[in-house]
């Protein structure tokens, strides 16, 4: 039986009991390296075994733990060095998640650390009786130079209860896999790459000025906390910006901030908030308002030099539980990360001084979990870079509101709009250097309720486009990218009452896909292009009793294309009620022509 484990309500009394909100639980899976097939084991194969290689790799189990009372103790930690017997260097790393559970549970999130620099934000499946398995495999090979170094401590965070009710303990393998020359083929990276992007979003999505055509950074810094209770930072509201004191190299010759966003408890669905007059004026007893536009901010110094609206994760079951079965929400495993590059601000951090690296988020409400990594590469040919900021445009954004309510009914709309400029030089060894990033961001939301609350519909778009272009010193561009990203988000539903007292119907239906896009070229009239358009149309109902989903049925397509130099990959899934029904996948680029 599916567990509801947030649903709460949007009414003015028991009578009125109907779901305006949405209630995460899931099961993701995967079948080898493709993170959203399920796949069901006996007890004895979910039982955690020593694995020491794997075939035609070079793979070592770094951590093994059972996560059952979990709530308030720190990480799971083990120390990690690099393998006596697969040194470096290594052309591409892997870590490898694996979870075995079995009884009832509620879905967790997960985070994996490497020395405080977080290499994997997860979340878990619900099991069922008979027990359930999945892996997350994930490409963290810009993290390098910290797996080149020894006597690091991995920690990982899984806030897991145990009691006569909710049985499920986790059983979670840390595993990485080293690739070397040898055991790379022209076919095998290449698929290993791609199939591991249905289930959820990956390394080599479109993230920033990383890219497999770059090397990795020098210096790996942690934004984050103590690690106490993990070591992200638990954001509370707006006003709860949490800082860390760092000291940057005085030979750094570029950073990027690397940032890692969860939402949970009344943010969970932040995008379905209702305005809290809504809430006041119908004497409603939810505490999911605020609206529905969030944005994690960075500050260097208390000065914002960044920020960025996350894609909208819906956790392992959100919605319709019954949606992700055996396929996963978009990111529920593998959750996206997003790349600032502070390489225009250098001149304010390069003094050998202490400086403050602020991270919060814009109108939240309890909770976010985030974190950052600071990713420096470093002038190996001098001690001290020389740099200045020369140009710093950043407007707020302007908004356009509106809100009519009459009880129960409403419609609500956001819509925001900004374009921001930096710039700064670096003096390197390399040479002289002029970064200069622009960027432009439209968000639209749209919430309707009808039907006296009982039928509820949202509509989102997210669109940011970012270039960054490095010109040299006489005014010559050396390299110019271009990224930009497109999160379109739709879900309705319609609540009735149930046959039998104290239950609900639910209908639900959700679309929501990722779209980005990468190009980069370069003096030598080196050009490459990346595009991925991961996409989810979802549909079904639920009969629920409580927090307990008693029937339903649910039914996801899912298409995954992508596209780079090497060629290109689509793969089409359909899944209803537990059972893939269709899964093609073809190499083949479709190129539209018109006939003369």
């Amino acid at each position: 039986m599916k567990r509801m484990e947030r649903i709460s309500y949007l009414t003015k009394s028991a009578s009125q009991d109907q779901s305006h909100d949405f209630s995460p639980s899931q099961d993701p899976k995967e079948n080898k390296l493709v993170t959203f097939l399920f796949l069901k084991l006996t007890s004895a194969e979910t039982s955690a075994t020593q694995i020491s290689h794997y075939n035609a790799l070079d793979g070592v189990l770094v951590l093994q733990n059972d996560f059952n009372n979990t709530y308030g103790l720190p990480p799971a930690s083990t120390i990690y060095s690099p393998p006596s017997n697969c040194t470096g260097p290594w052309n591409q790393i892997f870590l490898e998640y694996s979870v075995s559970v079995e009884g009832e549970q509620y879905d967790r999130i997960s985070g994996v650390w490497l020395d405080g620099v977080e290499i994997l934000r997860t979340s878990t499946a619900e099991p069922n009786p008979s027990g359930i398995y999945w892996k997350v495999r994930k490409d963290v090979t810009r993290y390098s130079s910290l797996f080149n170094q020894s006597n690091l401590t991995l920690s990982v965070m899984l806030e897991n209860l145990v009691n006569d009710e909710f049985t499920g303990i986790y059983h979670v393998n840390v595993s990485l896999l080293y690739y070397r020359d040898q055991d790379l083929n022209p076919v095998e990276p290449i698929a290993l790459k791609l199939n591991r992007k249905i289930g959820g979003l990956s390394e080599t999505s479109v993230k920033g000025m990383y890219n497999a055509n770059e090397t990795s950074a020098d210096l790996i810094i942690p934004v984050s906390d103590d690690g106490g209770e993990g070591f992200w930072f638990r954001v509370q509201n707006e006003s709860d910006v949490h800082t860390k004191t760092i000291q940057i190299p005085q030979n750094t010759k570029k950073a990027v901030l690397e940032v890692y966003v969860s939402y949970h408890g009344n943010d969970e669905f932040w995008y379905s908030n209702p305005p809290n007059e809504y809430i006041e004026s119908n004497h409603l007893t939810t505490q999911r308002g605020n609206g529905a536009f969030r944005q994690v901010f960075v500050t260097v110094d208390g000065v914002t030099v960044g920020s960025v609206t996350p894609f909208p994760v819906i956790f392992t079951g959100g919605i319709n539980p019954l949606f992700w079965e055996p396929v996963v929400a978009i990111g529920a495993l593998n959750l996206p990360t997003y790349d600032i590059d502070l390489t225009p601000f250098l001149g304010l951090l390069l003094d050998g001084k202490n400086h403050f690296f602020g991270l919060g988020v814009t109108d939240s409400i309890s909770f976010w979990l985030v974190d950052a990594n600071l990713h420096l590469w470093l002038d190996h040919g001098s001690d001290v870079v020389q740099a200045k900021s020369v140009l710093s445009l950043t407007p707020p954004i302007q908004f356009k509101i509106k809100s009519k309510s009459k009880g129960l009914n409403g419609k609500f709309s956001i819509k925001g709009e900004r374009e921001f400029e930096y710039s700064g030089w670096v003096n390197s060894s390399a040479g002289n250097f002029t970064t200069t990033i622009q960027e432009k961001f439209k968000f639209k939301n749209k919430i309707k309720f009808d039907n006296y609350g009982q039928e509820k519909e949202v509509e989102q778009k997210i669109k940011v486009k970012t270039k960054i272009t490095t010109v040299n010193e006489i005014g010559q561009e050396i390299s110019k990218s271009s990224i930009s990203r497109n999160y379109p988000l739709e879900i309705k539903i319609s609540t009735l009452p149930g046959a039998e007292k104290d239950t609900f119907l639910s209908i639900t239906n959700v679309t929501h896909s990722l779209e980005e896009t990468y190009t980069r070229s370069l003096s030598s009239n080196e050009e490459i292009e990346i595009s991925v358009e991961n996409s989810q149309d979802s549909g079904g109902w639920m009969l629920i009793k409580d927090h307990a989903v008693l029937s339903g049925t649910g039914t996801t397509s899912q298409v995954l294309s992508y596209q780079d130099q090497n060629g290109c990959y689509i793969r089409n899934v359909t899944a209803a009620n537990g059972k893939i029904l269709q899964d093609n996948t073809t190499l083949t680029c479709v190129v539209s022509s018109v006939s003369a």
